[in-house]
């Protein structure tokens, strides 16, 4: 993963399964916050270690290709980082984290270090008991719609 522009850029909530997907990071933690590899392992060699009926997005992190035809493309941005920006973060003063996809990473290319802050939070799997998590993963919805849902959930 270097840092020429004409590489494609990386989502770092990929699909497990991308010929190319790398684990980012491992979920841990009583928050389930990622924690960030220090180099990427491809995910084909960690698949395998996964306990069956554990889903891997449940324990893992990872970052494939951003693809054009994702359902959170919008021309050349993600929906889903705006959707992401839109969450306060859960503290205001932290250390942005180190992370291996950066100079690739879709999300950082948009946002820049907005989405570093928010990004240890976001999970690849949502579980449909957590109204927040599903309209996050809502490719429909709005940052407008989170916000309402944001102030009136308070």
């Amino acid at each position: 993963m270097g840092t020429d522009e004409s590489t494609p850029s990386w989502c770092p909530s990929g699909d497990a399964y991308a010929p190319e997907a790398v684990v980012l990071g491992v979920r841990s933690g009583a928050d389930g916050e990622v924690a960030y590899l220090a180099d990427p392992v491809p995910a084909a060699e960690v698949l395998a270690s996964v306990p069956e009926g554990i889903s891997p997005t449940r324990v893992l992190r990872f970052a494939s290709h951003c693809l054009s035809d994702c359902i959170n493309r919008r021309g050349n941005d993600c929906t889903l980082v705006e959707r992401v920006l839109t969450v306060p973060p859960k503290q205001e003063t932290r250390a942005v984290p180190r992370c291996h996809l950066r100079a690739q990473c879709q999300w950082w290319r948009q946002t820049g270090v907005d989405a570093c802050y928010r990004c240890p939070a976001v999970s690849t799997s949502h579980y449909t008991d957590d109204e927040l998590s599903e309209l996050m993963a809502d490719p429909s919805t709005t940052p407008e719609q989170l916000q309402s849902w944001i102030a009136t959930a308070s």
